[in-house]
């Protein structure tokens, strides 16, 4: 375990409205979003870009790490999950604040190699009220080996009482990438993905996995936490299905594998 940098990177944002009805659409909701209007859980993901030159970005197009998150020297970046707390309502249109620290980074010995686990903590603020509190967990690692096998993962429950289909096409993940403003070659550079990150087709993004199952799950009730893990990638022109049991939730690909797991408070 390592100390985390004493920095604390603040930004603001007008939580413009129009970007949280393009996400609804994007996902075949309706986009009924006016100023005012408490957003979706996660919808924060939708603001404060961190917009960069393209110097200031790593060869997987993502910012370039050292300050916030040290330089640990491996080069592979994953969204491995987090947990989040829903304090009080975000509303759009109002002008927000998001404080971001590192609180922790560890290193590990996998199966795979070496590995890193980052915490990132970003509390988003508007008119002085603390109404996220997020937890979010990265965790990079070397590039693969030439033929090395895939990590096999865990298989997925099947006794759900609720579930849904998901299907992802190239244009869901390119319109996502665009309204987070998330550069990462692996959501849509077919060629990166397969020679340098040993994926077999570009990987839908994990926080995208999380938000459909935050907007399952705020369909019936209104979410107070909601904690998950990535346990499997989702690549593109894959069928998932949506599953939930009381207050656990998971993801479980055509194959039966579970791609995500979750755990939901009310």
């Amino acid at each position: 375990m390592h100390d985390a940098a004493p920095q604390t990177t603040r930004q603001t944002d007008l939580m413009d409205p129009a970007r949280a009805n393009a996400l609804l659409a994007a996902l075949g909701r309706p986009a009924v979003i006016e100023t005012g209007d408490p957003l979706p859980p996660f919808f924060h993901q939708l603001h404060f870009w961190d917009a960069r030159p393209p110097v200031a970005l790593g060869r997987d197009g993502h910012p370039r790490v050292g300050g916030l998150i040290p330089d640990l020297g491996l080069p592979r970046r994953m969204w491995a999950g987090g947990t989040l707390d829903f304090l009080a309502p975000l509303c759009a249109g109002i002008p927000a604040e998001k404080r971001t620290s590192c609180e922790s980074v560890a290193r590990k010995t996998g199966r795979s190699g070496p590995l890193a686990f980052v915490t990132l903590r970003h509390q988003v603020m508007q008119e002085g009220v603390l109404c996220v509190d997020e937890r979010q967990d990265v965790v990079y690692r070397e590039d693969p080996a030439p033929g090395a096998p895939q990590p096999v993962p865990p298989v997925a429950r099947d006794d759900e009482d609720e579930a849904l289909p998901a299907e992802f096409d190239s244009t869901l993940l390119f319109r996502y990438s665009a309204l987070t403003f998330n550069g990462h070659r692996i959501h849509y550079d077919a060629d990166y993905c397969r020679e340098v990150e040993g994926y077999a087709a570009p990987v839908v993004h994990g926080p995208l996995l999380a938000q459909l199952l935050m907007l399952m799950a705020e369909d019936r009730a209104p979410l107070r936490r909601f904690a998950f893990r990535a346990t499997a990638p989702v690549t593109l022109g894959e069928t998932v299905t949506l599953c939930r049991k009381g207050t656990d939730a998971w993801i479980r690909g055509v194959d039966g594998r579970q791609c995500m797991s979750a755990e939901l408070s009310f």
